[in-house]
């Protein structure tokens, strides 16, 4: 049997995917199991949207519990990162080299990545060139529109 692939997560990352499992099998399926039970009181569940749409509801529910699960269930929690060098868990101040400005990220593994929250996936082009960097160095990524440059300006924990 093939090794599982370990999903990297924050210790806060494992949380918040149980608190949101927590809430899809108690409330959510609650909620939807509602939604089934009005919907089948109508009557004809031939051309019934009310049905279809909970039936999709719920197939998308049981969908998201799955997928939780198995997050869970192959989660690795990040622990404490050397602060000499860029790894999954950094937060690292980088200088975009052509427009000159300063931005602070957060390597995460590719469950809890939000680029618009800068966290970014140890995976996506930036954060597998920051990986393993030090302060001062200059990397590259390839990006869709060309090559981003780079300059770690510091690490922390």
């Amino acid at each position: 049997m093939a090794e599982m692939q370990r999903t990297l997560v924050t210790r806060e990352g494992l949380e918040k995917m149980q608190k949101e499992l927590d809430e899809l099998r108690s409330t959510k399926r609650a909620e939807i199991a509602q939604r089934l039970k009005a919907a089948i009181a109508m009557g004809d569940l031939s051309e019934n949207s009310e049905y279809d749409e909970a039936k999709n509801a719920q197939a998308f529910l049981e969908g998201r519990i799955l997928q939780l699960e198995q997050q869970i269930r192959t989660a690795q929690v990040i622990e404490k990162v050397a602060k000499d060098r860029v790894d999954v868990g950094s937060t690292v101040l980088i200088e975009d080299m052509e427009e000159h400005l300063q931005e602070k990220v957060t390597i995460v593994g590719s469950t809890e990545s939000n680029p618009f929250e800068g966290r970014i996936s140890n995976e996506s082009p930036v954060g597998r060139a920051l990986m393993g960097a030090k302060a001062g160095d200059t990397v590259e990524a390839e990006a869709p529109n060309g090559v981003l440059k780079y300059k770690v300006i510091s690490i922390e924990e």
